[in-house]
């Protein structure tokens, strides 16, 4: 599988932003979908954001719980993904991880995606 490699993780004050990169995924053969995963306490990856490569338009899908305050999108010309984090809250705080498949974003689930990156740390103190 293609090693991705991510970035941008950092530490913020609460309501504040940072952008996440992804390079990489182009790598895949037939790869349609990249996605970003944060780690939850109980050490499982949960989806946070979806995107489809096709298009446009662009094709995207968010968690509830960052709905509104991240934006995934993808740079062509870079060959990159970003995942724009705003308003960000300690909750946010975790690991957050790169995903990619040649398949479509109808799944949610990390076993599905066969390519990741290392994660990068977010953490946002209050």
């Amino acid at each position: 599988q293609v090693q991705l490699v991510e970035s941008g993780g950092d530490s913020v004050q609460a309501g504040g932003s940072l952008r996440l990169s992804c390079g990489g995924y182009r790598l895949i053969p037939g790869v349609n979908c990249v996605a970003w995963f944060r780690l939850t306490p109980g050490n499982w990856r949960e989806w946070v954001a979806g995107m489809l490569l096709t298009g446009p338009p662009a094709i995207r899908w968010y968690a509830d719980s960052v709905k509104g305050r991240f934006t995934i999108s993808q740079d062509n010309a870079e060959n990159t993904a970003y995942l724009h984090m705003d308003s960000l809250k300690p909750e946010d705080t975790t690991k957050y991880f790169c995903a990619a498949r040649p398949k479509s974003c109808g799944t949610r689930r990390a076993a599905e995606f066969g390519s990741w990156g290392q994660g990068t740390q977010v953490t946002v103190s209050s």
